[in-house]
């Protein structure tokens, strides 16, 4: 990457250093996947990078095979059980980076990801801009993923990205963005009481703290779908059922809080008829009120 530069007092021109990117891994019995994911991590073609993995209490070889990795630049630590967010707030108390890219265990960035949303910050981009980038799911080779792009995929203003993921039931993953330290300190830490949605909760309030969302179309990422495996499979769990109820209605919280509108509101209305089934049969009572 080629020097950037800033303008001083009196035009004096100073020279930016380049940002350190913090790549941060929770890790829960993610055996089978791991490896290629960590991978990913450390060949990113972006040089000023750590990785840090935190296994969250895992049962199988998880650490194990996360410790193969450890060095200079890739930090392992273990954690007792506490989840994922728990998992994500550790590993940002011990990160040094200029920007944060989350990375879930069983998902894989592009080689160059991070270097094209780095490369993306311009002049009149602070640090309060949100980077976002494509992604794709897959199940086994990422060369079968396809990208198919969203009403997401462009830059925004906070409230009209919030606005459209809800009327529209959409969704970025967590490996998508690429967030400031000033952003994420702004936003405050993950919820450790959400078992189900805790990212989409949690980028709700990275969104509200931002200037607004740069949308990167050549920086991608590759998310893993693994059914039931997932922490995303709800399956009944009361505690999963619970946690997204309560993400459900901090979504419309922050989104009126934002714009209190007919369109802001009736967006609300087609979130919460997404999520219905959800809740049905396992909670008629949820459904009802």
């Amino acid at each position: 990457m080629s020097p950037r530069f800033l303008r001083g007092g009196e035009g004096e021109l100073r020279e930016m250093k380049e940002p350190l990117v913090s790549i941060l891994i929770p890790a829960y019995n993610a055996q089978p996947w791991c490896v290629e994911c960590i991978k990913s991590a450390i060949a990113q073609t972006w040089r000023r990078k750590e990785v840090i993995i935190v296994d969250d209490g895992s049962s199988d070889g998880t650490l194990a095979v996360a410790e193969r990795f450890a060095g200079p630049d890739v930090r392992v630590v273990r954690q007792a059980h506490q989840g994922a967010s728990a998992a994500r707030n550790l590993a940002y108390s011990l990160c040094q980076g200029d920007y944060v890219q989350w990375l879930d265990a069983d998902d894989l960035l592009q080689a160059d990801k991070i270097e094209k949303q780095v490369h993306a910050i311009r002049d009149g981009v602070n640090a309060r801009t949100l980077l976002s980038g494509a992604w794709a799911s897959f199940h086994y080779r990422t060369r079968k993923a396809v990208y198919t792009p969203t009403t997401l995929w462009s830059d925004l203003s906070p409230v009209e990205w919030l606005t459209r993921k809800m009327a529209g039931a959409l969704h970025m993953q967590p490996d998508s963005w690429l967030v400031s330290r000033e952003l994420s300190d702004a936003a405050g830490p993950w919820d450790v009481t959400l078992w189900r949605d805790n990212d989409g909760e949690y980028f709700c309030r990275v969104l509200m703290a931002s200037s607004g969302v740069r949308f990167v179309p050549g920086a991608r990422s590759y998310y893993r779908a693994a059914g039931f495996r997932s922490i995303s499979y709800i399956g009944g769990s009361d505690r999963k059922l619970e946690s997204l109820c309560r993400s459900i209605k901090l979504h419309i919280r922050y989104l009126l809080s934002m714009e209190d509108s007919q369109r802001t509101r009736d967006a609300s209305i087609e979130f919460v008829s997404k999520w219905l089934t959800e809740f049905y049969p396992y909670r008629p009572s949820s459904v009802r009120s």
